[in-house]
């Protein structure tokens, strides 16, 4: 779980991240759960706390969950649901540290050498042989009679937009949030990205007696949502059918996309976001 409050800038590891999602939490702000595979990143974060509804994007993709904190919902659903966390709270200092280029709660970071040693004195499940969550090809996909997508911004607030630039040169994207060009904490190195999808999703405010606005998702079911790549962008239908199940992302005559190889970014964002794809 990354921290994406203006605070917090610039975020580590993303660029080693090979999926981002990206989802409303409270006040209008979003954060970032950026999941890793067979790469050493020495630097990842800020980290924060959890939310319950990640809790169904880390079972999907079979992943060891990593937050520091959580929610009273994610406190209760993280067991209940038989999720592998390490919550960075209750780790050693040498695991999860606070840098003093940023001021707290935006400035806890770890590496995933600490979080693949905690799990392993865990017993946690370090390997796994599922299907990636994405139907990934070695071909280049080149969407046909899409939607010129170049520049996309997607508002989560009004304070709180995520906006992607494509580079014809690259043929990735480059990443803004709240105005600022995305940078890598430790290297500097612009983020970017291959692939974007966007899933419209009904957020709503918790009535947990706490007056915090904690959001809740509905998530299941099938819902609408474009999948962008080398400047096009076509309508796409995202099923998910539990909280454990993959999200199955297809076009709209049923078959299941194929993505280009390379970084994406799943944005989960509010049903009635006005999304700019131009």
């Amino acid at each position: 779980m990354i921290d994406n409050h203006k605070g917090a800038q610039p975020q580590g590891g993303l660029n080693k991240a090979y999926i981002i999602y990206e989802i409303i939490v409270e006040g209008g702000e979003s954060r970032l759960m950026a999941v890793f595979k067979g790469v050493d990143a020495e630097k990842i974060g800020p980290v924060r706390s959890s939310r319950h509804y990640y809790l169904d994007y880390a079972l999907e993709n079979e992943a060891i969950y990593v937050h520091y904190g959580w929610s009273p919902q994610a406190q209760a659903d993280i067991p209940n649901l038989g999720v592998q966390n390490i919550n960075g709270i209750t780790e050693s200092s040498s695991a999860f540290w606070r840098t003093k280029d940023k001021s707290a709660p935006h400035n806890v970071a770890t590496n995933t050498k600490s979080i693949l040693s905690i799990a392993e004195k865990k017993g946690y499940n370090t390997k796994s042989n599922a299907k990636s969550i994405l139907r990934y090809t070695s071909k280049e996909v080149n969407i046909e009679n899409g939607l010129e997508a170049k520049n996309i911004v997607i508002p989560f607030s009004e304070s709180n937009k995520a906006k992607f630039v494509y580079n014809e040169q690259t043929k990735m994207y480059d990443r803004y949030t709240k105005g600022i060009k995305q940078k890598d904490w430790a290297t500097g190195e612009d983020v970017t990205v291959k692939n974007i999808i966007i899933t419209f999703a009904k957020n709503y405010s918790l009535n947990d007696g706490e007056g915090k606005d904690r959001q809740g998702l509905n998530n299941l079911g099938e819902l609408n949502g474009y999948y962008i790549t080398n400047g096009q962008a076509m309508p796409i239908t995202c099923n998910k059918s539990s909280r454990s199940a993959k999200t199955v992302y297809k076009d709209l005559q049923g078959n299941e996309i194929e993505v280009n190889d390379g970084r994406t970014f799943i944005e989960i964002c509010p049903i009635d976001a006005k999304v700019i794809i131009e």
